[in-house]
């Protein structure tokens, strides 16, 4: 695998946590077709190509996970509906990197919609359901885990069974409150917006930073405030998180790491909003 992203003494890695398709407006709400398309292209039936890749953070103290992939045990059906291009295959990858699912001591879930939360618990061969990583801590919210146990109309859909119930009363699931500090430079901070539970990420070390936003910056052309999904359960909430949060990222030169943006893996942006340096280098 390609060398990772350096962040100081950190060493940051996406893993293939699938890739799928979905319907270009609903992933920029109301902004018109005639402007998103120019900086992320559909196809012509209007869907537009999302990856699912997990953030492998290699620190010298632990291996971090920031989210966990489509997972491995989507039914045919649901591959259809939500076009899945390419296959769940993070255990390949770490062990490219000579890391067993063992190794990874935390894993941090910005919030617990399927396609975050999907490569928690993984399915074997025969079809025998498991923790993906059994040693790790998985930090969550503790607001986002009580609509995970409690869901409403709408978020009923995306908190799916089959990722939950492991994942009860075994000993790692670790619930904060707040703003946390996980390990030395990685910190999450509650944020809500895309949904009420929805954590961020921050990484700091050696006076480098990056900023993961999960679903509050999806992809690159997100960076306009206003640019929102339809898919935010607080839409208002996102647009003042973005301006706080990319401002606040743009003046302290961070990387904004990405998880579904197809096209890039991380960013940073100018004064302006433009993208003025990209990883992988373009």
């Amino acid at each position: 695998m390609d060398a990772g992203l350096k962040i100081g003494d950190f060493e940051l890695t996406w893993l293939n946590g699938g890739t799928f398709e979905l319907d270009g407006g609903a992933m920029f709400g109301v902004v018109p077709k005639v402007l998103w398309q120019k900086k992320y292209p559909p196809s012509e039936d209007n869907y537009i190509p999302l990856s699912a890749w997990p953030l492998l953070v290699r620190t010298p103290q632990a291996l971090v996970l920031i989210e966990s992939g489509i997972g491995n045990k989507l039914t045919d059906k649901q591959k259809k509906i939500y076009r899945i291009k390419q296959e769940w295959s993070i255990l390949e990858d770490l062990k490219k990197l000579n890391i067993a699912r063992e190794d990874i001591n935390y894993v941090i879930l910005t919030h617990y919609d399927f396609d975050h939360a999907g490569g928690v618990v993984m399915q074997d061969d025969g079809g025998n359901l498991s923790l993906t990583f059994p040693k790790a801590d998985h930090i969550i919210q503790k607001k986002e885990w009580e609509d995970v146990l409690m869901p409403n109309i709408r978020s009923v859909n995306t908190y799916w069974p089959v990722n939950i119930e492991l994942m009860k009363d075994n000993g790692r699931l670790h619930l904060v409150n707040g703003t946390t500090d996980i390990v030395p430079g990685i910190s999450v901070v509650h944020t809500g917006g895309h949904n009420g539970g929805h954590q961020i990420v921050t990484m700091t070390s050696q006076g480098e930073k990056a900023l993961h936003l999960g679903d509050l910056l999806p992809t690159h052309a997100h960076a306009n405030p206003l640019w929102v999904m339809a898919y935010d359960n607080f839409p208002m909430e996102s647009i003042s998180l973005k301006e706080h949060w990319i401002k606040q990222g743009i003046a302290d030169g961070v990387w904004f790491t990405f998880y579904h943006d197809t096209f890039m893996t991380a960013c940073k942006y100018d004064n302006k909003g433009n993208i003025a340096e990209q990883w992988p280098k373009g």
